[in-house]
């Protein structure tokens, strides 16, 4: 996880905007404040904030009228580029790192959309069934087999002999990047999920598919075409 360390510089570029006195005027009288903020961090409380300024490497908001920064790679679960855009509006954070001497505080509404991201994932991962076949599409082509979407996002992992019943060298000689598949889940076991095309051509292929899956994980799988199928068959005039 990122720490203070992490944004020294963008901290010491920011904080070099702010007057001497002011720096100065905030003396311990704002003591419980502080000790507010650390309850705060450390009861992961959630909380809105309204971005004031931009400033290089990030944003300044204020918590209980202590300034603070966000880095531009916490303020949301994408880079924002422009972040002149932010100013004016209100995002969910939570802090941190706390730092009373220094009067330096760091907040993230990265942490927050991950975890929830987290939270569905593993929701939409104990949906999944071992036996039942879902629709897909494949993902990525590797030596080794296939990686498949599975609707919403969980991916699985076809091994290349799971791709079809004859032997191939390579995923690339029956299935594309986009192609939709078939696939039929044989094991789910220490968060990776293996996946089978075989046995799912034909009229299988045309069986109704499973609820559609919520969300993401990693697996891989391979589909084959009918085109793969025929190949190699000689028909007698």
């Amino acid at each position: 996880m990122e720490t203070m360390k992490d944004f020294e510089k963008e901290l010491e570029e920011s904080y070099k905007q702010l007057e001497q006195d002011d720096l100065e005027s905030a003396d311990t009288a704002d003591g419980e404040i502080w000790m507010g903020l650390k309850e705060k961090m450390n009861n992961k409380e959630e909380f809105s904030v309204k971005i004031k300024e931009a400033v290089k490497g990030g944003v300044i908001a204020f918590v209980d009228e202590q300034r603070a920064f966000i880095p531009a790679s916490q303020i949301g679960d994408t880079y924002i580029e422009k972040l002149e855009e932010m100013v004016g509006k209100h995002i969910n954070v939570r802090i941190t790192e706390v730092d009373p001497e220094k009067k330096r505080l760091i907040l993230s509404g990265r942490v927050i959309l991950q975890e929830q991201k987290e939270a569905k994932k593993k929701e939409a991962f104990a949906a999944i069934k071992v036996g039942a076949v879902y629709e897909g599409t494949v993902e990525t082509l590797q030596p080794y087999g296939v990686f498949v979407s599975l609707s919403n996002g969980i991916s699985g992992l076809v091994h290349i002999s799971q791709i079809c019943e004859r032997r191939i060298g390579s995923p690339k000689e029956v299935v594309r990047e986009g192609q939709k598949v078939m696939v039929k889940v044989l094991k789910i076991e220490d968060g990776k999920i293996s996946l089978s095309m075989k046995g799912l051509n034909g009229e299988e292929a045309s069986a109704e598919p499973e609820e559609p899956i919520e969300n993401y994980v990693q697996a891989e799988e391979v589909t084959t075409s009918l085109g793969s199928l025929l190949a190699g068959i000689k028909l007698d005039n």
